[in-house]
């Protein structure tokens, strides 16, 4: 590695490592005054929020690495061009793919920093951090996870076989109905539900009810019935096991178990795939970041550069998301949705480093 190699890495890391600092500090301030008035309605301390925050470090990181490798990208070769630095090694004869191979092992290195972080720190630390708000502050006693739910309502208890998150679904349902005694006056079994103008629609239905002058149970079935369940998807989401709180293999067992019992586990299927392609995107960005800066001709500053790079990444989270939404819902195969906008931005990062020269 040569000594301009070493020189450009280092300063792509520092200032990698300032614009993390600074994108963290705001990111933990914001955060910190939404979230204090629910800790301190539910009686906890100062210092347990903190502990929640510190918890929360790892998934900040995440986030903010795309954004942090372009910026620093960005301003070190602003402040190169500033100080006439490029010229100086362009005039040389230096080819500025000489000054590209630096800024593609800082991708290549911040891709794997990237996937190792959200596979072995992330999901243990945002299950905790999710637990804490879930049952300290919120106090919700349901139990973790899409599969399996037992929820207690008011005079109800709930079991749901499974719940789709993206579309607020629920599938194997069971509702058992109590009266003031605790004594079983109504179940209802639906193979599925749907949330529909504020309230469940079950389908597939069969209902056993208590006859009081028997005191044996009536069976009935119906096609389609509202039933009036106090609690909303929302609910369900807040107990939902996330994808970002498993790692690669946790998922894929999950994903596996899921389909072994006949549901559809499509929008985890997407996010098993999101786990490799966010992290490339780091890679992605930091050759677009490297074509915009030193092509032949570029009279913008620094302010500009930077702004620049904002748009570009803020660009990619609007098609990442989108097309993930789209793979949500079924539109987009998971492999396609969660792959687009890598492949759309990896063109435009080609595009401007052929055009660099």
């Amino acid at each position: 590695m040569s000594i301009l190699d070493r020189y450009i890495i280092v300063e792509v890391i520092k200032h990698f490592a300032m614009v993390l600092i600074a994108g963290t500090g705001i990111y933990l301030v914001v955060d910190f005054f939404e979230n204090v008035d629910n800790f301190l309605a539910a009686g906890l301390t100062v210092m347990r929020m903190l502990q929640f925050l510190q918890l929360k470090l790892p998934l900040i990181t995440a986030q903010i690495t795309p954004v942090g490798i372009l910026l620093a990208v960005l301003i070190t070769f602003g402040l190169m061009n500033k100080n006439n630095e490029i010229i100086a090694l362009k005039s040389g004869g230096m080819s500025v793919y000489s000054l590209i191979r630096p800024i593609f092992y800082v991708g290549l290195f911040s891709t794997i920093f990237l996937f190792l972080i959200s596979e072995i720190m992330v999901p243990l630390t945002i299950a905790k951090a999710n637990d804490i708000y879930r049952v300290e502050v919120k106090k919700y006693t349901q139990t973790r996870g899409v599969k399996d739910i037992w929820f207690k309502s008011h005079r109800c208890i709930v079991f749901i076989s499974y719940f789709n998150p993206k579309k607020n679904t629920i599938s194997g349902v069971t509702l058992n109905f109590f009266d003031a005694r605790f004594r079983l006056q109504r179940r209802v079994d639906a193979v599925e539900g749907q949330f529909q103008q504020g309230r469940w629609v079950l389908h597939d239905i069969m209902e056993q009810e208590l006859n009081e002058n028997s005191g044996t149970y009536d069976t009935r079935f119906i096609e389609k019935n509202v039933e009036n369940i106090d609690f909303m998807p929302e609910d369900l989401q807040r107990v939902a096991k996330k994808s970002e709180e498993m790692s690669f293999k946790e998922l894929l067992r999950y994903i596996q178990d899921v389909e072994s019992e006949g549901y559809d586990a499509t929008p985890y299927r997407v996010d098993l795939h999101g786990k490799f392609a966010l992290p490339l995107a780091c890679l992605i960005v930091c050759l677009i970041g490297a074509g915009i800066t030193v092509r032949k001709v570029n009279r913008h500053g620094l302010s500009v550069n930077i702004a620049l790079g904002i748009v570009v990444i803020f660009l990619y989270w609007i098609v990442h998301s989108f097309c993930l939404s789209l793979g949500h819902g079924g539109m987009l195969p998971p492999v396609v949705a969660a792959w687009m906008s890598n492949f759309i931005f990896a063109c435009f990062a080609v595009y401007s480093l052929l055009n660099a020269e």
